[in-house]
């Protein structure tokens, strides 16, 4: 039984055998201690009951793992998934001068932003189309011509064009990943819950992995846990045959045998640690982390292996080609990695803002395509032919879509942009779970809002924990009370 020593409200007890310890060693770690307890909320009697998650769903899983692929910047969805012809038929004209009804006067222009930058930038003049449609695979689903190897694909998918957040800056990106406004308190990302909600497939390796590179240190919001503990947030990986695991490699000099050596002295100090701060979740972390990182050292560099995939593979994810390279491993390494038990990768495949096209979106818009399309393309169908799609959830998404308007700024001798729109999007799934060749949703004639089954981003949220057997509600953490909101439903209308 647990005995206590009491300094004031619940948070504020400590174990007896802390105390003692902490006595022993002077009153600075009676303060460290003190402070310690006072930021754990669920410790508190009046949470006595509760229980973190045992690591099993709460009902029957429809998937195992999930690869969550992140496009910066903000993908057009007018030239990409969700083709709207009248902008070309009444390009150039006002909203106020086509026959439908103007979306700047609609009561969901105001509903569903909430205003970061300042300023009006919907831009009433319409920007024509700048790329063109077919119909692909049975299901005649319209893709742009920028996207000629995922058309191909089609008949796997799922798209949803009903998309909306309510962020009309790039904090959009993180409350695609939190749930949460960039003006609302932090939350943990969805990575985060996952990892939390299921723990580990593998020992060997981290559950919750990011791939990718940015310049821009707030992306590390998009893999963060924030109040569920450290021990819960993504590990970086790094595509390095020689470092994949940062910080990984021994000394040089230092021997194998001196390393575990090494490790099991420190392990031993961890455990003094957590004896003198039972409840403290960065010590527990700690203790976790430097386990997990020496088997992960044994274990990462061999998974990470991209040349034990054969020519054909590396030809499929586009690896053998420079356009295609940097994408195409970064995809190929999320498959190995769920193949091996990662349950949530997060694979961040462009740089930070990368698709932010404010001109020249034509430009802009087809070379980014021409980076991704055919490792997007060769992720599908490899996950198809070697049966992970039974086990696999694909889900790829962006902050929000482009302006049906012309994006008209002081300065642009000749404005050729679409500017930040957060009103409606698409995005796409595919794998475990998902029904096939289906399209959700709709936005308005003029792709600006999302009118048809309109979906917050927590939406895809809960489509992802329910797809894993994960009911969010179920989730919560004493002391941290979450927004209705923040649960979202899942899209049932594409689950299979």
């Amino acid at each position: 039984m647990k005995q206590y020593i009491s300094f004031g409200p619940p948070c504020g007890r400590i174990h007896r055998r802390t105390f003692l310890a902490d006595v022993g060693m002077g009153f600075t770690g009676l303060a460290l201690g003190a402070l310690l307890q006072a930021d754990c909320p669920a410790r508190a009697d009046a949470h006595s009951h509760w229980q973190p998650p045992d690591g099993k769903p709460h009902f029957a899983p429809r998937a195992k793992s999930v690869i969550w692929i992140f496009l910066s910047g903000g993908v057009s969805h007018m030239e990409s998934w969700d083709p709207k012809p009248a902008l070309t038929k009444y390009g150039d004209k006002t909203f106020a001068e086509t026959p439908f009804p103007d979306p700047l006067k609609s009561p969901l222009f105001r509903l569903r932003s909430r205003d970061v930058v300042g300023g009006e930038r919907p831009y009433p003049k319409i920007l024509p189309l700048q790329v063109g449609f077919k119909k692909h695979g049975k299901a005649g689903i319209e893709i742009s011509d920028w996207w000629p190897h995922l058309a191909e694909c089609v008949d796997d998918m799922a798209f949803v064009r009903s998309m909306y957040t309510t962020d009309n800056d790039h904090g959009a990106e993180f409350q695609m990943h939190t749930g949460r406004h960039v003006l609302d308190e932090k939350q943990p990302s969805l990575g985060a819950w996952v990892h939390y909600g299921l723990g580990t497939l593998n020992q060997n390796l981290p559950q919750f992995v990011f791939l990718g590179q940015y310049s821009d240190t707030r992306v590390r919001q998009n893999f963060s846990s924030e109040y569920l503990g450290p021990e819960h947030a993504g590990v970086e990986l790094a595509l390095d045959p020689k470092a994949p695991l940062p910080y990984s490699a021994r000394g040089k000099g230092v021997l194998a045998e001196e390393q575990k050596q090494l490790f099991e002295l420190t392990g031993e100090w961890n455990r003094l640690a957590a004896v003198r701060y039972p409840d403290d979740p960065h010590v527990r972390a700690r203790i976790q982390s430097y386990e997990l990182a020496y088997r992960m050292q044994m274990a990462v560099p061999g998974v990470l292996d991209l040349s034990r995939e054969t020519a054909e593979t590396h030809r499929l994810y586009g690896i053998d080609n420079p356009t295609t390279a940097v994408y195409g491993q970064r995809l190929l390494a999320s498959r190995r990695l769920v193949q091996h038990g990662v349950r949530f990768v997060l694979c961040y495949l462009s740089s930070y803002g990368e698709w932010d096209s404010h001109t020249e979106l034509r430009q802009n818009h087809a070379r980014c395509c021409s980076r991704v399309d055919k490792p997007l393309a060769g992720l599908l169908k490899d996950l198809k032919r070697t049966g992970l799609d039974k086990d696999t959830l694909v889900v790829c998404c962006t902050e929000f879509g482009r302006t049906p308007g012309l994006e008209v700024r002081p300065g642009q001798a000749k404005p050729t942009g679409r500017d930040h729109h957060p009103h409606g999007f698409t995005v796409w799934f595919a794998g475990a779970g998902i029904k096939k060749g289906v399209v959700h949703g709709a936005t308005d004639e003029l792709g600006f809002h999302a009118v048809e089954s309109p979906h917050y981003v927590t939406d895809i949220h809960a489509t992802v924990l329910n797809c894993l057997g994960l009911d969010g509600r179920k989730l919560e953490v004493p002391g941290r009370k979450r927004l209705d909101i923040d649960f979202g439903k899942p899209i049932k209308e594409i689950l299979a």
